[in-house]
């Protein structure tokens, strides 16, 4: 599992900062969660291939979280592309990108299709034979969504030594793989357990921004491998949290303790502060394993 954070701080660009965007790599899947200005570019620094995202990930209707989107279409269709994309997020995105190429006469080149929830509930939202995508409702200034992305169960692995010696046929492998008990051809049942080892665990990552402190998700989050949970604020303004309905990194640590997360990412920082470090240590007065977001930094777990 692969996290390329093309950009992690709140409101609008600097010179040296960019809104929030992330590409994620989980089990052949590259989802872009959240698209705002600089996007593309930012994805041409990291070297995503753009033919690659299939499937992109709109948490909320404000700015610094879709405004790269409607250029990031723009570009595909002068790439060329022919193949299908779709944009998953609340309802309007679809209105808001239909009138803009409405009203500059553009067309795309490929199939835009559109994935809209009004759910204040969880959902699942999308499915492949690898992997799921659910949402996590926030509360922010505007419907908001996070999204679970979460690896399917692997395959076992297969004891190959053991399978020789108890004769096991190689046709009868994959069903050994997925977890079958095999009868020989003596009419001995061998357990699954006999032939396979455990597999690698599942892993998954929880994408949380913008919200207020919510610990009503901990249930839908809870063992993620990898939380990110956006940190706006150090305690010192956490007056400022109701009103502009964000969370601090103390905040968020919280969230990862209670949900007993793998790994805590603080991101989505006010350019008010001039040494993000003070998000990590603050975080850490609750909470382990905490890393900091920066535009361009990669993490694999």
């Amino acid at each position: 599992m692969k996290l390329t954070i093309l950009g992690c701080h709140s409101a609008t660009p600097t010179a040296s900062t960019r809104p929030t965007s992330q590409v994620l790599e989980i089990r052949g899947n590259l989802f872009l969660i959240d698209c705002g200005e600089g996007t593309q570019m930012a994805m041409r620094t990291s070297r995503v291939k753009f033919s690659r995202i299939k499937n992109i990930f709109i948490s909320h209707l404000h700015g610094d979280h879709f405004f790269g989107l409607i250029g990031m279409i723009s570009t595909f269709c002068l790439l060329g592309r022919d193949t299908p994309l779709t944009i998953y997020g609340p309802k309007g995105i679809r209105e808001i990108i239909l009138l803009q190429l409405k009203l500059t006469k553009s067309y795309t080149t490929f199939d835009l299709r559109f994935r809209e929830s009004e759910s204040k509930e969880s959902q699942l939202i999308y499915e492949d034979d690898k992997v799921t995508v659910t949402t996590i409702p926030l509360d922010h200034r505007v419907y908001t969504n996070g999204y679970l992305f979460e690896e399917k169960p692997l395959d076992r692995k297969l004891d190959v030594v053991a399978c020789e010696e108890y004769g096991v046929d190689q046709a009868y492998y994959r069903k050994v793989k997925q977890g079958h008990d095999i009868e020989l051809a003596s009419g001995e049942v061998i357990s699954n357990d006999l032939l396979t080892f455990n597999p690698v665990a599942a892993k998954s990552y929880a994408f949380c921004s913008d919200t207020m402190y919510k610990p009503d998700i901990v249930p839908i989050i809870r063992n993620a491998t990898v939380l990110y949970h956006e940190s706006t604020f150090l305690k010192s303004h956490e007056d400022l949290c109701e009103r502009t309905k964000h969370s601090t990194a103390a905040q968020a640590a919280d969230i990862a303790k209670q949900a007993n997360v793998g790994t805590l990412i603080l991101g989505h920082y006010s350019t008010r502060y001039g040494d993000y470090e003070l998000f990590r240590k603050e975080a850490l007065e609750i909470f382990p394993t905490v890393e900091l977001a920066a535009d361009g930094k990669i993490f694999e777990f």
